[in-house]
């Protein structure tokens, strides 16, 4: 206990100081960044047609939803040599400036990104430079372009039979890659992109093609697929909190308790810059199909956590699916739609929590939002209790991580004068002690 109660000083201490890398309260990012949150569209199971004209018919109802960044995964052409399943990877891309006559035409597609546009939403494409499908037309052409083993053959990387791996150290291939990133900036109108194992690409190239962009669009968004504070040193806007996702499973699964959380947020502050803003989730496209729904992984405490990731400081994520409650793995390779039916109440719950994030100036994402300081309690092993204050904005959060019934005394009242309950708005009483059922959460704004 004295262990768990020196820890939890230590990072509200860090918590309340900010990071230790940072800079001056500047706008690094596209204004419309800080009270975003992202939608994954998944286009072949989106609807029964799996096109972007039948996508666009949901437009407005995402909007309600309150989402304002919509990321498509990969709407290019998929390769046909040694193809896994029926339909294949969308990652296994054979021309980067084409589209997949599965998801429509290249006219569908705009029209979709000028829509979303025309209710105020940004779009962001997948994109994937580490590698192409093996019958990609560079392959012939090119040749050279690519990573070859001994037999001079394209290298396997992972399990990942259908694609070939390219070669950064040629010189041509980037500038060819550059120049079909900014093709779809340029004639789609896209607003950014989110970079598929950004990670395995070499640091310069991105700091290239970043330059090149902005040319494009000043303002453009990048999300890395890593966790690899360089890339957001000045490239990258946003990075995949990847360590916290785990550690919430394992929390969720009675395996680690709340000190892991804390010591994943602790790391995240001491190596990443204070205007890098780490994207929070309970699922996405690899999470669903490969490791299960988050119902799976979390059981009981799926929309507790789903909470959590707006509470932090940092920008939340939906795929695709998620606000109706999806409670089913999608096949990767095959069509597989998702059923629309809500369960569980998950759609009235992102509403709410996104026109809370957009109302709540404490809940921007770094570097404008409130800082976050734990609010000391008798149960820190279970219960995770924090506030974040900005421009007038309040937010206090009592969350019990743990399948146990807590009664748990804070060191002050919790959560002060004048807040309401959300999402009920009831007015609430400061308190020093709190009984909460299991996985019960309870947020409180001023």
């Amino acid at each position: 206990m004295k262990k768990t109660i020196f820890l939890l000083w230590i990072v509200s201490l860090l918590f309340s100081c900010g990071n230790k890398k940072q800079e001056a309260a500047t706008s690094v990012h596209p204004e419309w960044v800080y009270d975003a949150t992202i939608y994954e569209v998944n286009t072949r199971q989106f609807t029964p047609e799996g096109t972007f004209n039948t996508f666009a018919a949901h437009l407005p109802r995402l909007k309600e939803l309150g989402v304002d960044l919509l990321w498509f995964m990969p709407v290019q052409p998929i390769g046909e040599k040694d193809r896994k399943g029926t339909l294949g990877s969308y990652y296994s891309i054979r021309n980067y400036t084409e589209v997949n006559p599965e998801f429509g035409t290249m006219d569908d597609f705009i029209t979709v990104v000028k829509e979303a546009h025309d209710m105020g939403m940004k779009v962001i494409l997948d994109w994937v430079p580490n590698h192409t499908s093996r019958d990609h037309t560079w392959i012939t052409e090119h040749s050279d372009w690519y990573k070859r083993d001994s037999l001079g053959s394209p290298i396997i990387m992972y399990d990942w039979t259908d694609i070939a791996p390219l070669d950064y150290g040629k010189n041509e291939m980037r500038k060819a890659m550059i120049d079909a990133m900014a093709f779809w900036v340029r004639e789609a109108g896209i607003d950014g992109f989110r970079c598929d194992v950004a990670y395995e690409v070499p640091i310069d190239f991105w700091e290239t093609a970043k330059d090149s962009l902005i040319t494009l669009k000043p303002d453009i968004f990048m999300l890395a697929e890593a966790e690899k504070p360089e890339l957001n040193e000045s490239i990258f806007d946003a990075y995949y909190a990847w360590d916290l996702h785990h550690k919430m499973n394992m929390v969720a699964q009675g395996k680690e308790n709340v000190d892991s959380l804390r010591l994943s947020l602790k790391r995240m502050n001491e190596r990443f810059s204070s205007h890098a803003i780490p994207m929070y989730f309970t699922s996405n496209h690899d999470e669903n199909s490969w490791n299960g729904t988050e119902f799976e992984r979390m059981g009981e405490a799926a929309g507790t956590f789903a909470v959590l990731t707006y509470m932090l400081p940092g920008m939340p994520l939906i795929y695709s699916g998620q606000e109706a409650g999806l409670n089913r793995r999608l096949q990767f390779f095959e069509k597989d739609s998702i059923n629309w039916t809500d369960r569980g109440g998950f759609t009235g719950l992102y509403t709410s929590l996104n026109a809370l994030k957009k109302t709540n100036k404490a809940l921007l994402s770094p570097e404008r939002g409130g800082k976050m300081t734990e609010i000391v309690n008798d149960s820190p092993a279970s219960v995770f209790s924090f506030k974040r204050a900005h421009e007038g904005n309040e937010i206090v959060c009592v969350f019990n991580l743990s399948k146990y019934s807590v009664k748990t005394v804070f060191n002050e009242e919790v959560p002060g004068i004048g807040f309401t309950a959300f999402p009920s708005a009831k007015t609430v009483t400061p308190v020093k002690k709190i009984e909460l059922a299991p996985w019960e959460y309870r947020i409180y704004i001023k």
